[in-house]
């Protein structure tokens, strides 16, 4: 049995990974850590929230105390740390607090990492760290790190951190980074949702510049499959970009998503650009497809197609979110 911290385990990707693991294999034990900001949902996680080999704390990763304890009554070896505070608007407009969790989270998780001797560190990171490409060329592993927001400075200082303790200390450390990802459990404030949402609402679909920014987009389950391979056979040391060759403008999407959902382009709305916007993302994988494997097994068309529909037929999740049930019923559940 492999014992098992995923932080940030009720956010988007985290949730997806928990369930993808739990579902397909009994050999792991996972402890999922998380904050319930308003990006988690332990309604994500109702198909594992009574698998016996999974359990839930709520808390901080910047907590040392509370991370010390988990990883001394659950004898942790392998940690997986998704948590991070990762939208970019939220960055700009307020950036402690992604200092607080993704910087000083990341410090606290990876001493008491250290303390305890674990077997394997996989620290989740995000192309974002690397900046803004050009018309040309794709992000590789030896792309200089050059943070454009105070979320991406935030993942970059993390990444380096993780790997000082690698150099330093010969604490197994190991980072993935990845493309734009999408799928179900997606909060609403990233593009992709809320566009379908939106739509659904027939509310406009605001658009940041012109629309051609550049991200290059993997399904959320190819993805964690990259991760946990990562986890298994991933050589202590390297960094590993994760992407799908999905190359698609912010406009594209959302005229996409208007497609699929017989709406009118007419609730397109531009408007004023993000500060300091990327102006193209995308990845190259090769590494991580000929070291070990790894491949996509969505097309884009297949899963933006699965995601658009998750989104149509759980309408009674998202409006939770936007109605703020969810975080009503955590303050009350767990004093917050």
């Amino acid at each position: 049995m492999k014992n098992i911290l995923v932080t940030g385990g009720a956010g988007f990707i985290g949730s997806n990974f928990i369930n993808n693991i739990l579902e397909k294999r009994d050999d792991y034990f996972i402890v999922n850590l998380d904050k319930l900001t308003y990006a988690g949902n332990l309604d994500n996680l109702r198909q594992s929230e009574n698998n016996k080999n999974y359990t839930f704390i709520k808390g901080d990763i910047a907590n040392s105390e509370l991370v010390n304890f988990i990883f001394e009554k659950y004898k942790i070896k392998y940690v997986v740390n998704f948590a991070a505070e990762s939208h970019v608007d939220r960055s700009i407009s307020g950036s402690q607090i992604f200092y607080t969790t993704n910087v000083i989270g990341t410090n606290v998780l990876l001493e008491t990492a250290m303390k305890f001797k674990i077997e394997k560190f996989l620290q989740i990171s995000t192309d974002e760290v690397y900046g803004s490409l050009g018309a040309e060329g794709l992000f590789t592993e030896s792309t200089p790190l050059s943070p454009n927001s105070p979320y991406s400075s935030s993942k970059a200082a993390a990444d380096m951190m993780a790997m000082a303790f690698y150099h330093t200390y010969g604490l197994p450390v190991v980072i993935t980074r990845c493309s734009n990802n999408y799928g179900p459990y997606q909060f609403p404030e990233k593009l992709i949702p809320l566009m379908v949402i939106n739509s659904l609402s027939n509310k406009k679909l605001p658009v940041y510049g012109d629309g051609l920014n550049v991200r290059d987009w993997i399904y959320v389950i190819d993805h964690n499959e990259a991760a946990e391979l990562v986890l298994e056979k991933g050589k202590i040391g390297e960094v590993y970009n994760v992407g799908a060759s999905n190359e698609m403008s912010n406009i594209e999407i959302i005229k996409l998503i208007l497609r699929h959902l017989g709406k009118s382009e007419d609730l397109i709305q531009y408007v004023k650009d993000r500060l300091g916007h990327d102006r193209r993302y995308a990845i190259d994988s090769t590494k991580i497809q000929s070291e070990l494997g790894w491949k996509p097994k969505y097309s884009f068309e297949q899963a933006i197609e699965k995601t658009i529909d998750w989104y149509v037929k759980d309408k009674v999740w998202w409006e939770k979110i936007i109605s703020g049930e969810y975080l009503k019923y955590y303050a009350n559940q767990y004093k917050m």
